[in-house]
């Protein structure tokens, strides 16, 4: 098979570039729409619950329509400008773009505070104005989600002035900690020649096959988080210092509870959800263990957690992973394998490693065009053919969507229901992976690939719980020092990883990096990935059940994911996401496989 370059992906069909007189009408328009939403919205003010209600169900379904169609211009722009600055944080021209932009979603963001006081204005209005066809009614889960939100609102001054004050305040804090990061350069010995690697570069090697690189890279990215701990602890402290600001002025419980709404579960369920967890703890501390062994170790540090099992080394090329993602999609569902190879062909995926490009990996939909975008950082092991695999899946999930022809309203889903396609797609080719493997040592390889990602989903992602929990008790109180952060870090892995770990080899700078705390619209960007990774896999045990007949209802879920919270969804499979039972089963099917790699 030829070598194929992992490639830069291309948005030209959606505009030629920035400077286009395609992007420059786009922006126009979008600020006359915006002109003109703000016009209806003033109309609506005038109107409440004691109003005519044939009145107010006309103008609520105008808004609605006109709502739909400035959202599906805003988010393929913010799409557009994401790919160039995402990609290449050294492209001015972008950042310019970015700003500017931003500027007017300030506005954006007074628009929707203004909407979302309405709706909860004329609430009890809403059972008659849904009753009925049209805009109203195809938005009802979404009209009764507002009007319950619009209890945590400030006074319309107020959160006018969060709005302006988020461009140079949170946002700017987060904007900083991904320039920095993607940014940094580190000079390291690969190979027989110094490189300048980047951070996800280096960090990629945690999973190269040769200990002393690992050792040394683990080694070297702790230093460069050393150099920079100031201005990210800075940018900790003020991204988690406004979310606690504004959770206060909202009347929120606690920051937990703006993350559970916009995750659209509750309490119960992410309890049953972390109890089952904390009871898989000692099963993921055998296979630490089991591995540690296995590497003729006591403990394992951390530089070995992502180390490759067994002797196959293989390095799959990009053209290889291609087809081997394609065809065992195709083996679940053509209309599967017919996305990726639409994403393949349309360069969707950026791939190629260079500085100036974030790390970690993501899918953005690009709405404008019913497509979809993938960035990640190919380097041809098996754990990014995953990652291939995981976010083609994202991919896919707005795929079902646009072709059941859901609004932009309707198309917004909770993270914790979001993971549910990406979490299939990688078990799909991670279990294809295992079933055509026969030598033992390429069976301790995959399951190794496996359990390191499960591992990560719910040991290390509940040490990031456990981790910004602890913060923000911290931060109501003062802010934290470079060293108080790393001191937090080390004890949530040690809660988390117990005697699994040697806890003299962790990863403390871990909060320097990860770009998930420092979202200022998001905290908590850590228990929906256990979420998706446990709800994906119990649904792929009734896929095992049912075979073809599951995925035409499996596909009708994820064209809804945004019209319902995740406790009816679920139930549509028969599942109670509010009890551990649930929760307990999909960890043990994760059991299953540690019993294995143990006995190998």
């Amino acid at each position: 098979m030829p070598e194929i370059t992992p490639p830069r992906w291309d948005l030209s069909n959606v505009y030629p570039g920035l400077a286009s007189p395609e992007f420059a009408a786009a922006t126009e328009r979008r600020q006359q729409m915006l002109g003109e939403m703000e016009k209806l919205v003033a109309s609506l003010e005038a109107l409440d619950a004691s109003s005519d209600a044939d009145l107010v169900a006309s103008r609520i379904n105008q808004m609605l329509t006109e709502f739909d169609k400035l959202l599906l211009l805003d988010n393929t722009m913010g799409a557009f400008i994401h790919s160039f600055v995402s990609t290449d944080s050294f492209n001015k021209d972008a950042m310019r773009k970015l700003s500017e932009f931003e500027q007017v979603s300030v506005r954006m963001d007074k628009l929707k505070t203004r909407l979302r006081a309405w709706i909860g204005k004329i609430a009890s209005l809403l059972p008659q104005l849904t009753a009925a066809p049209g805009p109203a009614q195809d938005h009802a889960f979404w009209l009764k989600e507002v009007a319950e939100q619009s209890r945590y609102l400030m006074s319309q001054p107020e959160e006018a002035l969060a709005a302006e004050l988020n461009l140079s305040g949170a946002n700017a804090w987060q904007k900083l900690q991904g320039t920095i990061t993607s940014q940094m350069t580190v000079d390291f010995e690969l190979d027989g020649k110094v490189q300048a690697l980047s951070m996800p570069a280096l960090i990629n090697l945690r999973s190269h096959p040769d200990e002393n690189v690992r050792r040394r890279a683990y080694e070297a990215e702790n230093q460069a988080w050393y150099t920079t701990r100031e201005p990210l602890a800075a940018a900790l402290n003020g991204v988690k210092g406004t979310a606690v600001t504004l959770n206060q002025r909202r009347g929120r419980t606690d920051a937990l509870h703006s993350a559970l709404d916009i995750n659209r579960i509750d309490r119960q369920t992410l309890d049953a959800m972390l109890t089952a967890m904390r009871e898989s703890l000692p099963i993921f501390r055998q296979y630490f263990q089991a591995k540690a062994r296995k590497l003729g170790k006591d403990k394992l540090p951390w530089w070995d957690i992502f180390a490759p099992g067994g002797k196959n080394t293989r390095a799959y090329t990009y053209a290889e992973a291609r087809a081997f993602v394609q065809d065992n999609f195709a083996k679940f569902s053509p209309d599967l394998s017919n996305f990726a190879r639409r994403a393949f062909d349309g360069n969707w995926i950026d791939a190629e490693q260079r500085s100036g490009k974030r790390g970690g990996a993501f899918c953005m939909s690009v709405p404008g065009v019913k497509e979809s975008r993938v960035l990640l950082s190919f380097d041809g092991s098996l754990d990014v053919v995953n990652t291939l695999a995981h976010e083609l899946g994202h991919g896919f999930h707005n795929d079902c969507m646009f072709k059941a022809g859901r609004t932009e309203l309707q198309r917004t889903s909770p993270m914790t229901m979001a993971e549910t396609a990406s979490i299939m797609c990688e078990t799909i080719v991670m279990e294809a992976v295992l079933e055509q493997a026969k030598d033992p040592e390429e069976v301790l390889t995959i399951l190794e690939n496996m359990l390191t990602g499960d591992s990560q989903v719910i040991v290390d992602i509940y040490s990031r719980f456990l981790f910004e929990t602890e913060v923000f008790k911290r931060r109501e109180q003062a802010e934290l020092s470079a060293d108080e952060f790393c001191e937090i870090m080390e004890w949530a892995q040690k809660e988390a990883y117990g005697d699994g770990l040697d806890e003299r080899y962790l990863q403390k700078w871990m909060w320097t990096w990860k770009p998930h705390y420092y979202s200022s619209g998001l905290a908590f960007y850590n228990f929906p990935y256990a979420f998706g990774l446990l709800f994906g896999t119990g649904l792929y045990a009734i896929y095992q059940q049912r075979g073809a007949s599951f995925v035409p209802e499996y596909k009708a879920l994820l064209s809804s994911t945004g019209m319902g919270d995740a406790a009816t969804l679920a139930a549509r499979f028969g599942i109670d996401i509010r009890q551990p039972e649930f929760w307990r089963g999909s960890l043990a099917i994760i059991g299953k496989r540690v019993e294995r790699y143990i006995a190998l």
